[in-house]
């Protein structure tokens, strides 16, 4: 998408040929240029770019076991020669279902170049949303572990011809020899039982090739990766990020943080997933297009991050607010140097002020925040690394990107400086749209502006300051929950009457969502049956955190469930 862009002196530019002050500029750090030219280019040229130039330095670390670049972009090159054997080729939507791990970047690239589009998937979802999403990506394949919480879901999908194959890729073969043969023997719980054939391919016999295939001509606007979002309704979407958007957001990252992250010398602790696009870009491709090293959990826990911060010296973490809290609130954290850290991005969920400040008198570094979405690939704004510190400010827009605050009831306007109205945002890093999704994609734009759903103002140095959402999600340890999603499963339960979802502050969490139940006249449930009810139908981070029976729910003038008045609740402690 063209951002039409053109400098009018320091303080202007021109949208659409009508000259706009942009506030942020006078704020802007001095070796940060707004102004700034991207070349886009394909995803896999970065991973090239890396090895030609890093080629013998390490690109993953995973359990003590290390891939250099070199290594990292053959075990690509074996892969997608393997896919495309398999039948990917130009616009083929392969799904990942992966926690963090080696195998994920390597198919996450392979897919990439061999022709294909990338459909992250989360392992957490329960089987109908798998279905659901594969169904509506038109996924042929999907690309798994063969551990027991990864691989009966990719053969459901299977079994009931959603896919036409999938590739398991064996856990014990990306572990270090002692490892692999210590988890063989004591971890064989979980792993799945299964064995190749009937549309289940090996990794190990599809990367068994000579790296040597035919690279399809990829163009910059051709479709990189399906990233699946919710809206108003919660229906998953899929945003239609292009190799234009995901190589210029990794661009303006990188000019955002500059010096701060130099090519060959980082090393990213990496334990939000990638399959979340914060985690995909901010970490995984930025990482590549630097030749950073990643450190790879498949999960976070704390223990085990403090251990791994002594033994491999990350310089770089991105992560939500939850998790810089559980460091900075850790028992013994006052015995682990964290002095290797230049800086750490906070994202996916408002960062507390003092989350912020904990966490970086324990570290010693910077802790910056940054806002973005599925559908801008994802970073709009971030805070300046050094300072100022605005409380409850997003930062402001990077290089090239436009954010406008439009009228809500006419989003056609701009609302004045420093009044609210919905974020809007223009730049090269906004999606192509919705995936098979016309006219929910064209309500989402207003011109060349993404409207993002999120109400903020802006105050007069340009620093952005969100003070409500219009979309009725929970932003639960980073991930969005869909309310109607609960609700609907709780309706099954033959108890139910009615429900309503919302989010309630939680500690670990930030949100968390907590049901609202009228049951039945003559029916009787426990908060405790409905839980044990859901668990098979949504997944876990969708789990309400609280169950409350109520004899009426509020309701509108035209008796539609309410959730303001519970909200209200919540905001002044009478829940």
């Amino acid at each position: 998408m063209e951002s039409h862009l053109e400098a009018q002196g320091d303080s202007k530019i021109a949208v659409n040929g009508a000259a706009a002050p942009y506030l942020w500029l006078k704020s802007y750090p001095a070796n940060v240029d707004w102004f700034q030219q991207f070349t886009p280019t394909p995803l896999p040229a970065l991973l090239d770019a890396a090895a030609a130039s890093f080629g013998a330095r390490p690109a993953t670390s995973f359990f003590g076991q290390t891939m250099t670049y070199a290594e990292l972009a053959q075990q690509v090159n074996y892969a997608a020669k393997g896919l495309q054997k398999l039948g990917v080729g130009k616009g083929t939507r392969v799904g990942l279902l992966f926690p963090n791990c080696p195998a994920f970047v390597i198919y996450y690239y392979a897919i990439l170049k061999a022709g294909g589009t990338v459909v992250n998937f989360n392992p957490l979802y329960s089987i109908p949303e798998l279905t659901h999403q594969a169904k509506d990506a038109e996924s042929e394949i999907m690309v798994t572990l063969d551990l027991k919480a990864t691989f009966p879901k990719a053969r459901s999908l299977l079994d009931a011809g959603v896919l036409k194959h999938i590739v398991v890729v064996p856990f014990a073969s990306m572990l270090p020899g002692v490892k692999s043969v210590l988890f063989r023997l004591f971890k064989r719980s979980e792993v799945a039982g299964w064995h190749a054939g009937s549309g289940i391919v090996s990794s190990l016999n599809l990367q068994d090739n000579d790296g040597r295939f035919t690279a399809p001509a990829i163009e910059t606007g051709d479709i990189a990766v399906l990233q699946y979002t919710g809206g108003t309704t919660g229906t998953p979407k899929g945003a239609m990020l292009t190799h234009a958007n995901l190589s210029i957001n990794v661009q303006q990252c990188h000019a955002w943080f500059g010096d701060m992250a130099l090519p060959g010398q980082e090393r990213f602790f990496c334990c939000i997933p990638f399959f979340h696009v914060l985690a995909m870009t901010g970490l995984m491709n930025f990482a590549i297009s630097i030749g950073g090293q990643m450190i790879m959990v498949p999960r976070f826990e704390l223990k085990q991050a403090l251990k791994l911060f002594g033994e491999t010296r990350p310089t770089i973490m991105a992560g939500v607010p939850t998790l810089f809290n559980a460091l900075a609130k850790a028992p013994d954290i006052k015995n682990h140097d964290l002095s290797h850290f230049k800086f750490c991005i906070s994202g996916g969920a408002p960062l507390p002020l003092e989350v912020k400040r904990e966490f970086e008198r324990v570290s010693g570094c910077a802790l910056v925040e940054g806002y973005g979405l599925s559908e801008t690939s994802p970073v709009t704004h971030i805070n300046p690394v050094g300072g100022p510190i605005k409380e409850g400010s997003i930062g402001l827009p990077v290089p090239g990107t436009i954010m406008s605050l439009r009228d809500l009831g006419d989003p056609a306007k701009e609302v004045p400086q420093g009044e609210k109205g919905e974020i809007c945002i223009a730049g090269p890093q906004v999606m192509k749209g919705y995936w098979k999704k016309p006219q929910e994609t064209a309500a989402t734009f207003v011109g060349e502006f993404f409207r993002t759903g999120d109400v903020a103002y802006m105050d007069n140095e340009g620093f952005a300051f969100i003070v409500d959402r219009i979309k009725d999600l929970i932003l639960c340890s980073g991930f969005n929950v869909y309310p109607r999603r609960i609700e609907e499963a709780i309706y099954e339960h033959p108890a139910v009457e009615e429900v309503t979802v919302i989010g309630v502050p939680d500690p670990y969490r930030g949100e968390a969502p907590k049901a609202f139940v009228k049951l039945r006249a003559g029916h009787r449930a426990t908060a405790e049956e409905i839980l044990e009810f859901l668990a098979p139908r949504i997944s876990k981070i969708e789990m309400p955190a609280k169950v409350e029976f109520r004899e009426e729910l509020p309701k509108t003038l035209i008796g539609k469930l309410s959730k303001k008045e519970l909200k209200a609740e919540t905001q002044t402690g009478q829940e």
